[in-house]
């Protein structure tokens, strides 16, 4: 096979990989690039919670290193109900890979899990992270610089994490903040809290799809792109953004939706997992949102954690630039098993879930979460449920919502 070949198919996984999850649900039929955006261009809470009779306030958060990130409240329930936060206990959600606030909103609301909290008497906070749509801002940086797109999800975790966790916080009268994190979310979460960040500001973690341990992802798209998503990748593309909606990547999986055979509904499934209990009504709402840019080097991140099978600070190469960033040869690991054993976890994960396996997640419980207090630790395990079902679902909200809540109630004793 030639050069130019073995180039081609790489970049074809690369994109499979990247969008598969966020946008090929039905990527032959998308709208153009820039539609979705222009859909959703008058923010999260006009477009998705204040026509369902909720109010709805946006605030901003600027992060240490100068991100300007946007966050959705919706105070209280529907139709006007409790509408004051005051007292009320907070509860932050944040989304996962190529996705933003909207994760939470997709469905009805009777479905989805922003409007069930907030009806729950709830003070509901919805972050959105860096490089997405209503979050590309910076004191100093246009997001067109190649500057704003140098960060991978451990920025997420130092940066983003703890600015968003302070300022609900401080919102909210210092009341301590329920997290709830799907899939990427959970991954900075659990990077946070083993550093010990913003412990005393939480009352709990529920974590959705949980990613630690990213060895034996069952995806066989996920590895083969794994295999060419490395620094090359980088020139490959010749992105530090990674923008699943602009031409190049657009045209891409547009190509790779028509090939004889593919279907790509078919081929999320094949990439997450086989989702259960999907809704085609909420596909519309999905794809006026999603999929969302994500830097480039993020995805380099992730991919060493599926060669590695580690959970550590993004290496750099080489010796000499990770001594640089962290005055050592190899880039310092993330140790789970030093968040206090004391702190709440809800883990929910499924037997369908490629990305979330259910080996790597047993490898989290059992070995990196082992000393954890028994009566801390809630796991559930859905056998019929994969990755996007517990965002997506149509009855997640009995199967996944109503206990994750429940547990919420244990920590409010």
């Amino acid at each position: 096979m030639s050069g130019g070949r073995s180039r081609s198919s790489a970049v074809a996984s690369l994109t499979i990989l990247l969008c598969v999850g966020a946008a090929a649900v039905l990527a032959a039929a998308r709208p153009t690039p820039g539609a979705s955006r222009a859909t959703a261009a008058n923010g999260t809470c006009q477009s998705r919670v204040e026509p369902f009779g909720y109010k709805c306030e946006e605030h901003t958060v600027t992060t240490a290193d100068g991100y300007i990130l946007s966050l959705q409240r919706i105070p209280g329930g529907r139709g006007g109900s409790g509408q004051s936060p005051g007292g009320k206990i907070p509860v932050l959600l944040q989304h996962g890979l190529l996705m933003d606030g909207v994760t939470w909103l997709v469905n009805s609301p009777s479905e989805s899990l922003g409007y069930i909290l907030a009806d729950g008497g709830y003070d509901v906070w919805i972050a959105n992270s860096r490089g997405t749509v209503y979050s590309r801002g910076h004191t100093t940086l246009s997001s067109t610089d190649p500057a704003y797109w140098d960060w991978s999800w451990d920025e997420l975790a130092g940066e983003d994490l703890p600015a968003v966790v302070q300022y609900v916080y401080a919102q909210s009268g210092q009341q301590r903040v329920h997290y709830v994190g799907h899939s990427l979310g959970t991954l900075i979460a659990f990077a946070a809290l083993s550093e010990g960040q913003q412990v005393g500001m939480l009352r709990s973690a529920a974590l959705l799809s949980p990613i630690a341990y990213l060895d034996e992802v069952s995806s066989p798209l996920a590895r083969a792109a794994a295999d060419v998503f490395l620094g090359e990748a980088l020139y490959w593309l010749g992105l530090n953004e990674f923008d699943p909606t602009g031409e190049t990547v657009h045209k891409l999986v547009t190509d790779v939706c028509l090939q004889p055979g593919i279907n790509c509904y078919n081929l999320m499934s094949v990439f997450t997992g086989d989702n259960c209990c999907l809704d085609n009504s909420s596909v519309q709402v999905f794809l006026a949102h999603e999929p969302q840019a994500s830097a480039t080097k993020n995805m380099v991140h992730l991919a060493q954690m599926i060669r590695r099978g580690t959970i550590a600070k993004y290496d750099y190469g080489n010796a000499a630039d990770n001594t640089k960033h962290y005055g050592q040869a190899t880039p310092p690991a993330y140790d789970v098993s030093a968040i206090p054993d004391d702190f709440p976890l809800f883990l929910s994960y499924g037997g369908r879930d490629s990305l979330s396996d259910v080996q790597d997640v047993d490898h989290l419980i059992h070995d990196a979460l082992k000393s954890h207090d028994g009566d801390k630790l809630t796991v559930q395990y859905l056998d019929d449920y994969a990755h996007a079902d517990f965002v997506m679902a149509g009855n997640a909200k009995e199967r996944v919502y109503a206990p994750l809540m429940a547990f919420f109630k244990l920590q409010e004793k």
